[in-house]
């Protein structure tokens, strides 16, 4: 049974398995990251159509984030992790096989919607994993400080495949696929291995009982997720949020290649893996950022709303630095939308364990991996509006402009988080 003692359950072993697990796994992943627009441009997309491959990405994980999570939250959430990296691994080689059979754009759309199919069967499944560990091994003390621990080793782990991701694209831009294969399937061996569902009774899954769970879990999804008065405006940020983070993360490599004048996929990549460490900076910053002067703690709402309105004026200023831009081979706009990458992705390091950590508290087990994927799909939905419009500003009149355009949607989501702070307030 998934909720049986064994042996090896014990905090640090939880913690050992999580953060293993999430450095192989964000190496893998992250190995493209530096590469990906300029491989599917490579391939003969324009920027537009590279935007609608990603929507795809996110058209999918709309679709199927909730139904998906039915597998965590009935076999286990080992299973649904397994099951993850596997369709991963198997959509990475589809890219490959895309570009050099020359299937051209219908094809990515393919890759990228099996790609995302695959992520859904992941998120909320590991969160909800080590929430429940932890609490079934008596973990004591604040889960922040386990989630920025994740973090920290996940951005260790993006810092150094993006690096080599980019140094492999350099040559060839098919060859970091090739090593994101390669990584998945160790990643998959070592799950199979050392991951077990603790703290969490698995179930028995019937194909006659899916669509009964389906409604079940998604009717629990609604009570504890959307009429949750301290979830539901976190969810509406990340939505708001997500408008722009894809479109501005894949965006980013083509707008300062364009500002450099020049084909330098390492800077990219450098850029990129830069990033990587601006976020451990806010991983790392996070226990003495929620610490008061007095001993207390601050209350996570608030700091996510100083961090998101910091992260909004970054993005506007990254745009705008490209928009009144002389031109290539200008390096002062270069150096400013650098700078505010690296601003973007702190906020977002001191952020996500903050928000983990004061999202799950509102999250009775049982549903967990079901509203963390709700969670995401808001995210998604944002997403799935903000690459196809802000890539089409893009192709139309210029990246710059679509980061600007971006600002505005961080901007308006800040005022839902001060709505999660009033809850807290009225909810205890």
């Amino acid at each position: 049974m998934g909720g049986c003692v064994r042996p090896h359950d014990t905090p640090s072993k939880v913690v050992s398995v999580y953060l293993t697990t999430t450095t192989i796994n964000t190496l893998a992943a992250s190995i493209i990251w530096a590469v990906t627009t300029l491989y599917l441009m490579e391939a003969g997309l324009n920027i537009f159509q590279v935007m609608l491959v990603n929507t795809a990405f996110a058209l999918t994980q709309v679709v199927f984030e909730v139904p998906t999570g039915v597998v965590a939250d009935t076999i286990g959430r080992r299973a649904s992790y397994l099951i993850s990296i596997s369709l991963v691994m198997v959509s990475t080689l589809l890219y490959l096989a895309v570009a050099k059979l020359g299937w051209g754009f219908a094809g990515f759309l393919v890759a990228s919607s099996l790609l995302a199919f695959a992520w859904t069967f992941q998120s909320g499944a590991v969160e909800a994993w080590l929430v429940d560990a932890l609490d079934h091994t008596g973990w004591q003390g604040p889960k922040d400080r386990v989630f920025a621990s994740g973090s920290i080793a996940g951005e260790i782990s993006m810092l150094a495949g993006t690096l080599v991701g980019g140094f492999l694209g350099q040559f060839n831009l098919a060859w970091p696929f090739i090593a994101r294969a390669i990584l998945l399937l160790a990643s998959l061996i070592f799950v199979a291995v050392a991951l077990h569902d603790s703290g969490f009774e698995t179930r028995r899954l019937k194909w006659s009982t899916v669509l009964p769970e389906m409604r079940s879990i998604y009717r629990s999804g609604v009570r504890h997720g959307w009429r949750n008065p301290v979830v539901r405006p976190l969810m509406l940020e990340n939505m708001l949020f997500g408008v722009f983070f894809m479109y501005g993360f894949y965006s980013l490599q083509p707008y300062l290649l364009d500002l450099i004048g020049k084909q330098l996929v390492w800077a990219a990549a450098a850029v990129t893996a830069a990033g990587a460490l601006a976020g451990i900076l806010g991983n790392w910053l996070v226990p003495r950022i929620m610490r008061k002067p007095d001993g207390g703690r601050r209350r996570p709402a608030r700091v996510m709303l100083a961090m998101g309105a910091l992260a909004a004026c970054a993005t506007l200023a990254a745009g705008l630095s490209g928009v009144l831009s002389k031109g290539r081979g200008s390096l002062a706009p270069v150096f400013i939308l650098s700078a505010m990458w690296l601003t973007i992705y702190f906020t977002n390091g001191v952020v996500d364990p903050i928000r983990r950590t004061f999202i799950n508290e509102h999250i009775p087990s049982r549903e967990r991996a079901t509203v963390l994927s709700l969670d995401a799909l808001f995210e998604d939905v944002g997403a799935t509006a903000g690459q196809p419009a802000l890539g089409w500003i893009s192709q139309s009149i210029s990246i710059p402009a679509g980061w600007v355009v971006g600002s505005f949607f961080i901007f308006a989501g800040l005022p839902f988080l001060r709505r999660a702070d009033r809850a807290t307030d009225s909810t205890g």
